[in-house]
């Protein structure tokens, strides 16, 4: 009886640290097809703007437009991971069919925000190609836009102030330039540490199962 508690407590604890463990291989399997899908709609050729764009459907699809910067753009105060500290330009454009989106036209360095926000809100017109992105840069605690400043890319709230639909273009490229040099969008940044997750857990179990091993022995040795 001495030795069964034990061994169950030692069996059952090795048990759930291996479940924990190929939890996390089934998430790694899941994070490399996330990955896998969107490299691919990154990658593929560019289309015409979708008449009604989805954010789950749509999301990081390749577009090509040509518009105007038509109204002031804001900028989003950040220490970006693609470009570092500075502010990203996200201009309101007119389509030449007359519709209204947003485009994020990359990002500039804090010493020459006002310089390059001038050259973004050029007359000529731009033929731009991005993929549209619905980012997720919020999180408790953003504070809210001081003016012209935001401190995270939020389409639906973005949208609203500038008057456009809720569909933004994160630019890969721009011509003529328009000043801020384009972050297109990409896999960086995306964690995917699930191996490294699953590896620690069975290294739990051997290590769990050593100890219980070592328990029962020590047991033993004193009921001889």
């Amino acid at each position: 009886m001495r030795l069964i508690l034990p061994l169950i407590f030692g069996l059952g604890g090795a048990a759930l640290l291996v479940a924990l463990g190929l939890w996390q291989l089934q998430r790694l399997d899941w994070k490399e097809g996330m990955i896998a899908d969107m490299a691919s709609r990154i990658g593929a050729p560019p289309i015409a703007l979708p008449r009604d764009p989805d954010p789950s459907a749509d999301n990081f699809v390749p577009v090509s437009l040509n518009g105007r910067v038509d109204g002031r753009p804001l900028r989003v105060l950040g220490a970006w991971r693609e470009g570092g500290a500075g502010f990203r330009i996200i201009a309101p454009v007119e389509t030449e069919d007359g519709r209204r989106v947003m485009v994020d036209l990359g990002i500039v360095p804090l010493d020459n925000v006002d310089r390059e926000a001038e050259v973004a809100l050029t007359e000529d017109s731009l033929e731009i190609t991005g993929n549209l992105n619905w980012p997720d840069d919020l999180n408790p605690g953003t504070p809210d836009p001081d003016g012209e400043i935001w401190f995270a890319r939020d389409v639906n709230s973005m949208a609203e102030t500038l008057g456009t639909e809720r569909v933004m273009i994160v630019a890969r490229n721009v011509v003529p330039e328009a000043g801020p040099v384009p972050v297109p969008v990409g896999l960086e940044g995306i964690p995917n540490n699930h191996l490294g997750y699953a590896i620690q857990w069975f290294g739990l179990a051997l290590v769990w199962l050593g100890m219980t091993v070592f328990l029962l022995w020590r047991i033993r040795r004193r009921t001889i």
